[in-house]
């Protein structure tokens, strides 16, 4: 796979394999092993965190004890030691497989006791290690959504994009968790802002527009900085780590390191290839994975790589250890949230990208 991205060669998508649950996010390891997880955004799904198979089949990950919990049975299955609405898994390229649940089904009610971030070992497919989220770090109406980790593999950066958008910064060896920037601009929704599909602005059947806050998430390629930026909202953010993890998890206030780092336009998920300082985009409105050369600064504009309109809200991005890219398409404008006669288990696809 060329890892020098270009617009100009005629990228286009390869369909990997269609999901009959909605699917949101999705990890490669680097043995090749294929990880998915679908939210229980709109039906009470009965896998939350699966392996795909080289035969195509989905197969309820580590375990189906792990994803033995459901909405009909919340007084009788334990939430933490099961996945209660996972929303995305990022393999560390470590041998871990880690699980970032929110806790939140329908990006509701958060759970008591649920939002967790869990590392499975991938040699013996079991969990090693659970860091749980009390109330400082996930209060109820967060939506935990996406984690990075440091090139060390000593921290890990999650955004909140729930009704307060925020970051985490986590020390894995001490288990402690610092919920910063929480209210800072730079991680709440844009007011104005109207997120569209197909050319007309969503909108939920009581009258709510698309509400995520701090959402896509990537560290450069060198590890020196964080950015994120929120779904409704249209502005690229970064930090330098190094402030996050020697102010931030003292319990400083970090807000005046924030650097705003240009317009991306309505987006969901990140990534940085390996290798680059590329950053791919997943723009939402226009069923388009978008590039933009961060050596470029602040004011570069993205560049469409692939427009397809296949591509129903492009959601999360991983990479390959033969570098290939892949995305999931979730296809969020399609779902019973803004479509109440859609079907409560919703269609979806995960993609590669293949260049010309």
């Amino acid at each position: 796979m060329d890892q020098h991205f270009d617009s100009s060669k005629g990228w286009s998508l390869e369909l990997v394999k269609r999901f009959e649950h909605q699917v949101t996010g999705v990890s490669v390891s680097e043995d090749n092993r294929i990880f998915v997880n679908f939210p229980r955004w709109t039906e009470d799904t009965a896998v939350s965190v699966a392996e795909l198979k080289d035969d195509g089949s989905v197969v309820a990950y580590p375990n189906e004890e792990w994803n033995a919990w459901r909405n009909a049975r919340k007084d009788e299955v334990s939430p933490e030691d099961r996945w209660v609405c996972v929303q995305s898994i990022v393999a560390d390229g470590r041998g871990s497989l880690w699980v970032l649940d929110p806790a939140a089904p329908a990006q509701a009610h958060l759970v008591s006791g649920g939002a967790k971030l869990v590392q499975i070992d991938l040699a013996t497919d079991k969990a090693v290690r659970t860091i749980a989220f009390d109330e400082d770090a996930a209060p109820q109406g967060s939506y935990l959504n996406d984690v990075r980790f440091s090139n060390d593999g000593n921290y890990a950066y999650i955004t909140d994009s729930g009704v307060v958008g925020a970051i985490l910064v986590v020390d894995l060896a001490a288990g402690k968790t610092m919920r910063l920037l929480d209210s800072h601009p730079s991680t709440q929704m844009k007011k104005g802002l109207d997120v569209t599909a197909d050319g007309e602005v969503l909108r939920r059947p009581d009258g709510r527009g698309v509400e995520f806050s701090a959402d896509g998430i990537e560290l450069s390629d060198d590890g020196q900085y964080l950015y994120w930026q929120a779904i409704k909202g249209d502005t690229l953010y970064r930090i330098p780590t190094n402030v996050l993890i020697e102010k931030g998890l003292l319990g400083q206030d970090v807000g005046e390191a924030v650097e705003e780092y240009g317009v991306n336009g309505v987006n969901d998920g990140l990534i940085i290839p390996h290798g680059t300082n590329t950053m791919l985009l997943t723009a939402v409105q226009d069923d388009a994975i978008k590039m933009r050369d961060l050596d470029q600064g602040p004011g570069a504009e993205a560049q469409v790589l692939v427009h397809d309109e296949r591509l129903r809200w492009p959601d999360t991005f991983t990479q390959g250890p033969d570098g290939a890219v892949y995305v999931t398409s979730s296809h969020i404008q399609d779902s019973a949230f803004f479509k109440p006669d859609a079907p409560a288990a919703l269609p979806t696809e995960l993609w590669r990208l293949r260049a010309a």
